[in-house]
Protein backbone atom coordinates (compact mmCIF):
# COMPACT_ATOMS: atom_id res chain seq x y z
CA UNK A 1 0.00 0.00 0.00
CA UNK A 2 1.65 3.66 -0.15
CA UNK A 3 0.57 6.93 -1.96
CA UNK A 4 0.05 6.86 -5.89
CA UNK A 5 -0.39 10.04 -8.23
CA UNK A 6 -1.31 9.08 -11.35
CA UNK A 7 -1.72 11.61 -14.51
CA UNK A 8 -3.83 10.54 -17.54
CA UNK A 9 -3.07 12.69 -20.50
CA UNK A 10 -5.78 14.10 -23.09
CA UNK A 11 -5.96 10.68 -25.24
CA UNK A 12 -7.03 8.71 -21.94
CA UNK A 13 -9.65 11.16 -21.21
CA UNK A 14 -10.62 12.06 -24.94
CA UNK A 15 -14.44 10.42 -24.34
CA UNK A 16 -16.79 10.16 -21.61
CA UNK A 17 -16.37 5.91 -21.89
CA UNK A 18 -12.01 6.29 -21.63
CA UNK A 19 -13.17 8.89 -18.71
CA UNK A 20 -15.39 5.78 -17.21
CA UNK A 21 -12.31 3.38 -18.34
CA UNK A 22 -10.28 5.85 -16.30
CA UNK A 23 -12.38 5.24 -12.90
CA UNK A 24 -12.33 1.70 -13.08
CA UNK A 25 -8.57 1.67 -13.41
CA UNK A 26 -8.26 3.73 -10.51
CA UNK A 27 -10.65 1.84 -8.56
CA UNK A 28 -8.94 -1.44 -8.70
CA UNK A 29 -5.98 0.81 -7.51
CA UNK A 30 -8.06 1.86 -4.95
CA UNK A 31 -9.54 -1.37 -4.08
CA UNK A 32 -5.38 -2.82 -3.08
CA UNK A 33 -5.44 -0.33 -0.35
CA UNK A 34 -3.54 2.80 -2.15
CA UNK A 35 -4.05 6.09 -1.37
CA UNK A 36 -4.39 7.54 -5.02
CA UNK A 37 -4.53 11.38 -6.60
CA UNK A 38 -5.30 11.61 -9.96
CA UNK A 39 -4.46 14.44 -12.27
CA UNK A 40 -5.82 14.62 -15.72
CA UNK A 41 -5.34 16.43 -19.09
CA UNK A 42 -8.30 18.31 -21.13
CA UNK A 43 -9.89 15.88 -23.22
CA UNK A 44 -7.80 15.32 -26.17
CA UNK A 45 -8.24 19.00 -28.57
CA UNK A 46 -10.00 21.00 -26.02
CA UNK A 47 -7.00 22.95 -25.77
CA UNK A 48 -7.09 24.06 -28.99
CA UNK A 49 -10.42 24.34 -29.52
CA UNK A 50 -10.74 27.06 -26.62
CA UNK A 51 -7.40 28.69 -27.64
CA UNK A 52 -9.21 28.89 -31.18
CA UNK A 53 -11.88 30.27 -29.57
CA UNK A 54 -10.10 33.11 -27.97
CA UNK A 55 -8.24 33.57 -31.51
CA UNK A 56 -11.37 34.32 -33.12
CA UNK A 57 -11.57 37.09 -30.89
CA UNK A 58 -8.43 38.79 -31.04
CA UNK A 59 -5.22 37.28 -33.14
CA UNK A 60 -3.18 38.74 -30.64
CA UNK A 61 -5.28 37.30 -26.92
CA UNK A 62 -4.71 38.92 -23.73
CA UNK A 63 -2.10 36.11 -22.36
CA UNK A 64 -4.15 36.66 -18.36
CA UNK A 65 -7.22 36.15 -20.28
CA UNK A 66 -5.72 33.37 -22.29
CA UNK A 67 -4.86 31.14 -18.85
CA UNK A 68 -8.62 32.02 -17.30
CA UNK A 69 -10.07 30.69 -21.20
CA UNK A 70 -7.40 27.47 -21.25
CA UNK A 71 -7.56 26.31 -17.95
CA UNK A 72 -11.52 25.76 -17.99
CA UNK A 73 -10.69 22.32 -20.12
CA UNK A 74 -9.37 20.93 -17.08
CA UNK A 75 -12.11 22.04 -15.12
CA UNK A 76 -14.70 19.77 -17.14
CA UNK A 77 -12.17 16.78 -17.36
CA UNK A 78 -11.98 16.77 -13.32
CA UNK A 79 -15.77 16.76 -12.63
CA UNK A 80 -16.42 14.18 -15.28
CA UNK A 81 -13.94 12.14 -13.65
CA UNK A 82 -14.95 12.57 -10.42
CA UNK A 83 -18.46 11.51 -11.35
CA UNK A 84 -17.06 8.36 -12.88
CA UNK A 85 -15.36 7.72 -9.57
CA UNK A 86 -18.77 7.79 -7.65
CA UNK A 87 -20.05 5.75 -10.17
CA UNK A 88 -17.66 3.27 -9.37
CA UNK A 89 -18.59 3.32 -5.72
CA UNK A 90 -15.56 5.74 -4.97
CA UNK A 91 -15.50 8.48 -2.35
CA UNK A 92 -13.49 11.55 -4.87
CA UNK A 93 -13.16 14.85 -4.69
CA UNK A 94 -11.97 17.29 -7.66
CA UNK A 95 -10.45 20.53 -7.51
CA UNK A 96 -8.54 23.12 -9.70
CA UNK A 97 -4.96 24.00 -9.39
CA UNK A 98 -6.21 27.39 -7.90
CA UNK A 99 -8.35 25.22 -4.98
CA UNK A 100 -5.58 23.42 -4.13
CA UNK A 101 -3.31 26.57 -4.29
CA UNK A 102 -1.32 25.58 -6.07
CA UNK A 103 1.01 28.64 -6.70
CA UNK A 104 2.86 29.76 -9.42
CA UNK A 105 4.72 33.12 -10.44
CA UNK A 106 2.75 35.32 -12.95
CA UNK A 107 4.32 34.45 -16.24
CA UNK A 108 1.00 33.98 -18.02
CA UNK A 109 0.95 31.28 -20.70
CA UNK A 110 4.04 29.35 -19.01
CA UNK A 111 4.07 29.57 -15.35
CA UNK A 112 6.03 27.65 -13.00
CA UNK A 113 5.32 26.18 -9.88
CA UNK A 114 6.74 27.65 -6.88
CA UNK A 115 4.81 26.08 -4.08
CA UNK A 116 1.88 23.26 -3.52
CA UNK A 117 -0.46 23.41 -0.04
CA UNK A 118 -0.68 19.48 0.07
CA UNK A 119 -3.19 20.40 3.40
CA UNK A 120 -6.45 20.30 1.99
CA UNK A 121 -5.50 16.77 -0.28
CA UNK A 122 -4.40 15.07 2.89
CA UNK A 123 -7.40 15.87 4.61
CA UNK A 124 -9.11 14.05 1.90
CA UNK A 125 -7.13 11.47 1.31
CA UNK A 126 -7.21 10.35 4.96
CA UNK A 127 -11.08 10.41 4.66
CA UNK A 128 -10.75 7.77 2.07
CA UNK A 129 -11.14 10.08 -1.06
CA UNK A 130 -9.83 9.94 -4.28
CA UNK A 131 -8.41 13.35 -5.14
CA UNK A 132 -8.86 14.64 -8.71
CA UNK A 133 -6.30 17.82 -9.33
CA UNK A 134 -6.60 19.81 -12.55
CA UNK A 135 -2.78 19.48 -14.46
CA UNK A 136 -1.71 22.42 -16.64
CA UNK A 137 -2.57 25.46 -13.93
CA UNK A 138 -2.82 27.26 -10.60
CA UNK A 139 -2.67 30.22 -9.71
CA UNK A 140 -0.11 33.41 -8.58
CA UNK A 141 0.32 35.67 -5.37
CA UNK A 142 -1.99 37.49 -6.64
CA UNK A 143 -4.92 35.46 -7.54
CA UNK A 144 -5.03 35.45 -11.23
CA UNK A 145 -5.03 32.09 -13.14
CA UNK A 146 -2.26 31.09 -14.41
CA UNK A 147 -1.49 28.12 -17.07
CA UNK A 148 2.10 26.10 -17.01
CA UNK A 149 2.21 25.86 -20.85
CA UNK A 150 1.94 22.59 -22.81
CA UNK A 151 2.29 19.44 -21.67
CA UNK A 152 1.98 21.25 -18.07
CA UNK A 153 -0.23 18.09 -16.34
CA UNK A 154 3.31 15.96 -16.46
CA UNK A 155 4.59 18.74 -14.59
CA UNK A 156 1.47 19.24 -12.36
CA UNK A 157 1.55 15.85 -11.59
CA UNK A 158 5.17 15.47 -10.73
CA UNK A 159 5.18 18.45 -8.53
CA UNK A 160 1.90 17.05 -6.33
CA UNK A 161 3.87 13.83 -5.80
CA UNK A 162 6.88 15.95 -4.44
CA UNK A 163 4.54 18.34 -2.60
CA UNK A 164 2.42 14.75 -0.84
CA UNK A 165 6.36 12.50 -0.96
CA UNK A 166 4.46 10.24 -2.77
CA UNK A 167 5.74 6.45 -3.90
CA UNK A 168 5.15 6.68 -7.31
CA UNK A 169 4.15 9.08 -9.96
CA UNK A 170 2.29 7.18 -12.88
CA UNK A 171 2.40 9.10 -16.00
CA UNK A 172 -0.31 7.35 -18.10
CA UNK A 173 -0.01 7.79 -22.42
CA UNK A 174 -0.74 6.42 -25.46
CA UNK A 175 2.74 4.08 -25.25
CA UNK A 176 3.50 1.23 -22.85
CA UNK A 177 6.71 3.25 -21.50
CA UNK A 178 9.99 4.62 -23.18
CA UNK A 179 11.59 2.78 -25.98
CA UNK A 180 15.09 3.05 -27.40
CA UNK A 181 13.66 4.86 -30.76
CA UNK A 182 10.18 6.13 -32.30
CA UNK A 183 8.72 2.34 -32.94
CA UNK A 184 6.91 4.22 -35.98
CA UNK A 185 10.27 4.75 -36.87
CA UNK A 186 12.06 1.02 -36.24
CA UNK A 187 9.36 -1.59 -35.99
CA UNK A 188 12.10 -3.32 -34.17
CA UNK A 189 12.73 -0.80 -31.15
CA UNK A 190 12.73 -2.21 -27.44
CA UNK A 191 10.72 -0.89 -24.77
CA UNK A 192 13.02 -0.32 -21.77
CA UNK A 193 12.19 -1.40 -18.44
CA UNK A 194 14.26 1.53 -16.34
CA UNK A 195 15.69 4.35 -17.48
CA UNK A 196 17.84 6.97 -15.46
CA UNK A 197 16.85 10.60 -15.14
CA UNK A 198 19.73 12.02 -16.68
CA UNK A 199 18.77 9.72 -20.27
CA UNK A 200 15.38 10.65 -19.79
CA UNK A 201 16.27 14.05 -19.71
CA UNK A 202 18.41 13.95 -22.89
CA UNK A 203 15.83 12.30 -24.62
CA UNK A 204 13.05 14.53 -24.09
CA UNK A 205 15.55 17.19 -24.70
CA UNK A 206 16.40 15.35 -27.76
CA UNK A 207 13.12 14.94 -29.72
CA UNK A 208 11.34 12.06 -27.23
CA UNK A 209 7.89 13.04 -26.29
CA UNK A 210 6.79 11.06 -24.17
CA UNK A 211 7.38 13.07 -21.67
CA UNK A 212 7.32 17.03 -21.04
CA UNK A 213 10.69 17.82 -20.42
CA UNK A 214 9.72 20.22 -17.42
CA UNK A 215 8.66 17.23 -15.63
CA UNK A 216 11.47 15.21 -16.12
CA UNK A 217 13.55 18.08 -14.69
CA UNK A 218 11.33 18.43 -11.91
CA UNK A 219 11.12 14.70 -11.08
CA UNK A 220 15.24 14.34 -10.85
CA UNK A 221 15.55 17.31 -9.01
CA UNK A 222 13.15 16.38 -6.26
CA UNK A 223 13.91 12.70 -6.86
CA UNK A 224 10.21 11.25 -7.44
CA UNK A 225 9.98 8.22 -9.12
CA UNK A 226 8.03 8.52 -12.15
CA UNK A 227 6.76 5.15 -14.14
CA UNK A 228 5.45 5.55 -17.53
CA UNK A 229 2.52 3.20 -18.78
CA UNK A 230 -0.10 2.93 -21.50
CA UNK A 231 -3.82 4.02 -20.69
CA UNK A 232 -5.23 1.34 -23.13
CA UNK A 233 -3.47 -1.92 -21.48
CA UNK A 234 -4.18 -3.57 -18.42
CA UNK A 235 -0.68 -5.43 -17.95
CA UNK A 236 3.00 -4.32 -17.80
CA UNK A 237 5.17 -2.25 -15.86
CA UNK A 238 5.75 0.19 -18.25
CA UNK A 239 8.98 1.93 -17.69
CA UNK A 240 10.30 3.25 -14.68
CA UNK A 241 12.45 6.07 -14.59
CA UNK A 242 15.29 6.10 -11.92
CA UNK A 243 17.95 8.38 -9.86
CA UNK A 244 20.65 6.50 -11.31
CA UNK A 245 21.75 3.40 -13.25
CA UNK A 246 21.03 -0.08 -11.61
CA UNK A 247 24.85 -0.74 -10.44
CA UNK A 248 24.27 -4.90 -10.14
CA UNK A 249 24.39 -5.06 -13.86
CA UNK A 250 26.47 -4.36 -16.84
CA UNK A 251 25.13 -0.96 -17.95
CA UNK A 252 24.38 -1.20 -21.66
CA UNK A 253 26.67 1.65 -23.57
CA UNK A 254 23.93 3.71 -24.91
CA UNK A 255 20.07 3.77 -24.32
CA UNK A 256 18.43 5.05 -26.83
CA UNK A 257 18.35 6.99 -30.74
CA UNK A 258 16.42 10.27 -30.31
CA UNK A 259 15.75 12.47 -33.04
CA UNK A 260 14.54 15.55 -34.03
CA UNK A 261 12.80 16.90 -37.31
CA UNK A 262 12.40 19.95 -36.85
CA UNK A 263 15.93 21.83 -36.74
CA UNK A 264 17.69 24.37 -39.23
CA UNK A 265 20.92 25.52 -39.58
CA UNK A 266 22.25 28.84 -40.19
CA UNK A 267 25.57 30.28 -40.66
CA UNK A 268 27.37 33.64 -40.81
CA UNK A 269 30.18 33.76 -43.27
CA UNK A 270 33.19 35.93 -43.05
CA UNK A 271 32.98 36.82 -39.81
CA UNK A 272 36.21 38.89 -37.89
CA UNK A 273 37.78 36.93 -35.68
CA UNK A 274 38.00 38.88 -32.37
CA UNK A 275 36.56 38.87 -28.83
CA UNK A 276 32.83 39.34 -28.50
CA UNK A 277 31.72 38.33 -31.88
CA UNK A 278 29.46 35.26 -30.67
CA UNK A 279 27.74 37.41 -28.55
CA UNK A 280 27.04 40.25 -31.52
CA UNK A 281 25.71 36.91 -33.31
CA UNK A 282 23.64 35.38 -30.86
CA UNK A 283 22.86 38.60 -28.89
CA UNK A 284 20.06 39.81 -31.14
CA UNK A 285 18.86 36.10 -31.64
CA UNK A 286 18.21 35.29 -27.66
CA UNK A 287 16.67 38.40 -27.43
CA UNK A 288 14.23 37.79 -29.71
CA UNK A 289 13.06 34.68 -28.07
CA UNK A 290 14.82 32.07 -29.87
CA UNK A 291 16.36 29.40 -28.38
CA UNK A 292 19.93 28.25 -30.05
CA UNK A 293 20.90 24.74 -29.97
CA UNK A 294 24.33 23.58 -31.18
CA UNK A 295 27.48 26.07 -32.35
CA UNK A 296 29.80 25.61 -34.55
CA UNK A 297 32.88 28.54 -35.35
CA UNK A 298 35.38 27.59 -37.94
CA UNK A 299 38.48 29.76 -37.60
CA UNK A 300 39.83 30.62 -41.08
CA UNK A 301 43.94 31.59 -42.06
CA UNK A 302 42.68 35.07 -43.08
CA UNK A 303 41.15 36.88 -39.77
CA UNK A 304 37.82 35.54 -40.03
CA UNK A 305 35.79 32.78 -39.05
CA UNK A 306 32.35 31.09 -40.29
CA UNK A 307 29.68 31.17 -37.68
CA UNK A 308 27.24 28.28 -37.50
CA UNK A 309 24.31 27.09 -35.34
CA UNK A 310 20.91 25.84 -35.44
CA UNK A 311 17.54 26.83 -34.39
CA UNK A 312 14.04 25.31 -34.40
CA UNK A 313 12.63 25.34 -37.93
CA UNK A 314 9.66 27.32 -36.70
CA UNK A 315 12.12 29.92 -36.10
CA UNK A 316 14.14 29.90 -39.31
CA UNK A 317 12.91 32.81 -40.78
CA UNK A 318 13.27 35.10 -38.41
CA UNK A 319 16.41 34.17 -37.59
CA UNK A 320 17.94 34.46 -40.69
CA UNK A 321 16.42 37.97 -40.99
CA UNK A 322 18.18 39.07 -38.08
CA UNK A 323 21.29 37.50 -39.25
CA UNK A 324 21.30 39.49 -42.33
CA UNK A 325 20.93 43.07 -40.29
CA UNK A 326 23.85 41.69 -38.24
CA UNK A 327 26.14 40.52 -41.13
CA UNK A 328 25.90 43.52 -42.57
CA UNK A 329 26.39 46.08 -39.31
CA UNK A 330 29.96 43.63 -39.05
CA UNK A 331 31.31 43.81 -42.25
CA UNK A 332 30.47 39.67 -42.89
CA UNK A 333 30.62 38.28 -45.51
CA UNK A 334 27.21 36.90 -45.63
CA UNK A 335 23.95 34.53 -43.99
CA UNK A 336 23.42 31.50 -45.45
CA UNK A 337 20.70 28.86 -44.15
CA UNK A 338 19.06 25.67 -44.60
CA UNK A 339 15.43 24.42 -42.83
CA UNK A 340 15.95 20.70 -44.14
CA UNK A 341 17.87 19.69 -41.93
CA UNK A 342 17.39 16.98 -38.72
CA UNK A 343 19.24 16.08 -35.06
CA UNK A 344 19.85 12.54 -34.22
CA UNK A 345 21.42 11.37 -31.23
CA UNK A 346 22.82 8.25 -29.25
CA UNK A 347 22.06 8.32 -25.30
CA UNK A 348 23.04 6.59 -22.76
CA UNK A 349 25.13 6.43 -19.43
CA UNK A 350 27.15 3.80 -20.65
CA UNK A 351 29.29 6.41 -22.61
CA UNK A 352 31.03 7.10 -19.32
CA UNK A 353 32.72 3.92 -19.02
CA UNK A 354 32.91 3.37 -22.85
CA UNK A 355 35.62 4.82 -25.29
CA UNK A 356 34.71 5.18 -29.06
CA UNK A 357 30.91 5.48 -29.28
CA UNK A 358 31.38 8.86 -31.15
CA UNK A 359 33.93 6.86 -33.58
CA UNK A 360 31.65 3.71 -33.91
CA UNK A 361 28.72 6.57 -34.74
CA UNK A 362 30.73 8.48 -37.36
CA UNK A 363 31.81 5.49 -38.93
CA UNK A 364 28.03 3.54 -39.43
CA UNK A 365 26.68 7.44 -40.92
CA UNK A 366 30.10 7.32 -43.46
CA UNK A 367 29.41 3.90 -44.57
CA UNK A 368 25.80 4.50 -45.88
CA UNK A 369 27.10 8.12 -47.38
CA UNK A 370 25.81 10.36 -44.74
CA UNK A 371 27.58 13.58 -44.35
CA UNK A 372 27.76 15.11 -40.75
CA UNK A 373 27.22 18.93 -40.64
CA UNK A 374 27.65 19.34 -36.79
CA UNK A 375 28.56 17.51 -34.08
CA UNK A 376 27.47 18.36 -30.44
CA UNK A 377 28.47 15.89 -27.76
CA UNK A 378 28.10 15.83 -23.53
CA UNK A 379 28.99 12.81 -20.96
CA UNK A 380 25.97 11.17 -22.04
CA UNK A 381 25.16 11.71 -25.85
CA UNK A 382 26.35 12.35 -29.22
CA UNK A 383 24.05 14.78 -31.23
CA UNK A 384 24.56 15.62 -35.35
CA UNK A 385 23.42 17.47 -37.81
CA UNK A 386 22.40 16.42 -41.01
CA UNK A 387 20.14 16.33 -43.68
CA UNK A 388 16.78 15.27 -43.19
CA UNK A 389 16.25 13.20 -46.19
CA UNK A 390 18.42 10.85 -44.24
CA UNK A 391 16.81 11.04 -40.83
CA UNK A 392 14.76 7.14 -40.83
CA UNK A 393 17.95 5.79 -42.47
CA UNK A 394 20.35 7.28 -39.35
CA UNK A 395 18.47 6.27 -36.47
CA UNK A 396 17.60 2.41 -37.83
CA UNK A 397 21.47 1.91 -39.02
CA UNK A 398 22.20 3.00 -35.46
CA UNK A 399 19.85 1.52 -33.49
CA UNK A 400 20.77 -1.45 -35.10
CA UNK A 401 24.86 -0.84 -34.87
CA UNK A 402 24.69 -0.41 -31.03
CA UNK A 403 22.32 -3.66 -30.71
CA UNK A 404 18.76 -2.12 -29.15
CA UNK A 405 16.66 -4.24 -30.85
CA UNK A 406 14.13 -6.36 -29.01
CA UNK A 407 15.07 -9.86 -28.42
CA UNK A 408 13.06 -12.34 -30.83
Amino acid sequence: MGLIVQKFGGTSVATTDRIKNVAKRVARWKAEGHDIVVVPSAMSGETNRLIGLAKAISSTPDPRELDVIASTGEQVTIALLAMAMHEEGLKSKSYTGPQVRVLTDSTFTKARILHIDDERIRKDLAEGHVVVVAGFQGADEHGNITTLGRGGSDTSAVALAAALQADECQIYTDVDGVYTTDPRVVPEARKLDTITFEEMLEMASLGSKVLQIRSVEFAGKYKVKLRVLSSFQDEGEGTLITVEEDKKMEQPIISGIAFNRDEAKLTVLGVPDRPGIAYQILGPIADANIDVDMIIQNVGHDGTTDFSFTVNRADYTKALELLKDVATRMNARGVTGDNKTCKVSAVGVGMRSHPGVASKMFSVLGAEGINIQMISTSEIKISVVIEEKYLELAVRILHKAFGLEKAD
